[in-house]
């Protein structure tokens, strides 16, 4: 079991950083094909392995990491925007400032996106980090949530062959 455990918690911490990597196609196949296996233990483990790879992102948001110069964008000369961008930017900066200001605002949207994926959990955790959320808030928002997303994912095979059977 703790093999499985293991390989749960890296699929979870893989699929935080490569979003290509379904993480729930792979809870379902694994409860599925091992039922022994705690619908608990497995959103523990996908809870902290998700956050953990998420936490990547939300301290190069914040400014805290640093990316290596392969990761970063090559600087252009400048030219001038096009309208169309221009709108967009001020947009973005409007959502920027807004953010600092009110970084309180945050949590409630990074909770229920680390329960029900919408808005998307990565969107939320950057939009955390520009925002200024606490470490400690975005933690414990983000493994409370994520914990109840895939335990529940995790429960819902064994639920629905109850379901079935009686």
């Amino acid at each position: 079991m703790l093999g499985w455990l293991c390989l749960t918690f890296s699929v979870a911490f893989g699929s935080a950083l490569i979003p290509l990597i379904s993480i729930e196609i792979f809870v379902i196949g694994l409860v599925t094909q091992q039922p022994g296996i705690s619908w608990w233990w497995i959103g523990i483990a996908v809870a902290v392995g998700q956050v953990l790879g998420k936490m990547f992102y939300f301290l190069a948001a914040r400014g805290t990491l640093h990316l290596p110069a392969f990761l970063k964008r090559k600087e252009k000369p400048a030219k001038p925007l096009s309208p169309w961008r221009l709108k967009w930017k001020a947009r973005l900066e409007w959502v920027r400032v807004r953010c600092h200001r009110h970084p309180h605002w945050m949590f409630g949207t990074h909770a229920v996106s680390s329960v029900v994926g919408l808005p998307p959990f990565m969107f939320t955790t950057v939009l955390a980090g520009l925002a200024g959320m606490s470490s400690w808030l975005f933690i414990s928002t983000s493994v409370a949530g994520r914990f109840a997303r895939f335990s529940v994912l995790a429960a819902s095979p064994a639920a629905v062959a109850g379901w079935w059977v009686h």
